[in-house]
């Protein structure tokens, strides 16, 4: 029995690497050629999303109580493009995601000016909220409340605004907010340092002509 067991011994010893590798991938089946999968990496949406509330919904049924989430999400790209949605769900990650899709199906262009204000001032009313939006350039941004996230979310940067109701509600404050929004236009002809251009300026300065030389 020692002898047996020397020679085979010897004989592992003496075997190239190349034929213990290919003992162990035999033994191993299909363990052996397996391919490991390769990662993708992960690509990073253009859109950032802040939750401005979640609440817990509990609906009575003949059976007893069924406990549901409410999640309201704001998603915007700081260039311009915001939206407000609204999930609900079983489950806190799935009611995210449901209100993630909604606000991304209910996003709005923002006409922001070169130095990120507004056209012009604006309000608006959504159930029980009033929100009023008034530019200030070179002053810094004024707002609170789920009025600030969502004009964060847009980009603006140089504005004041006020919630002209005494309504708390986030959702109702946001979506005052975005009907504010989509009111705005944008003055036509306007550069950044507010001269007209275009041709709005130039009638302007062929009516000049005109006058002066009547």
């Amino acid at each position: 029995m020692n002898e047996e067991a020397t020679q085979k011994t010897e004989n592992k010893a003496a075997a190239p690497a190349g034929d213990r590798q290919d003992a162990r991938n035999h033994r191993g089946g299909d363990r052996g050629r397996r391919s490991r999968r390769v990662r993708r990496p992960r690509v990073r949406s253009e859109f950032d999303n802040k939750i401005l509330g979640i609440r817990r919904v509990t609906r009575v049924v003949a059976g007893g109580r069924r406990f549901s989430f409410s999640v309201t999400m704001v998603i915007g790209n700081g260039k311009g493009q915001v939206g407000v949605g609204l999930g609900k769900a079983s489950d806190t990650a799935l009611a995210i995601e449901k209100a993630t899709r909604d606000a991304k199906k209910n996003l709005i262009t923002v006409p922001l000016t070169p130095d990120a204000s507004l056209p012009h001032e604006t309000q608006a009313k959504y159930d029980a909220s009033e929100v009023l939006l008034i530019p200030t350039p070179g002053k810094g941004f004024k707002a609170g409340s789920a009025v600030r996230t969502v004009l964060e979310m847009a980009g603006v940067k140089h504005v004041s605004a006020k919630i002209l109701s005494r309504s708390k509600n986030p959702l109702n404050n946001a979506q005052a907010t975005i009907a504010a929004l989509k009111s705005l236009r944008p003055i036509a002809g306007k550069t950044q340092k507010g001269a007209p251009t275009g041709e709005k300026g130039k009638g302007a300065k062929n009516a000049a002509d005109k006058k002066e030389s009547k």
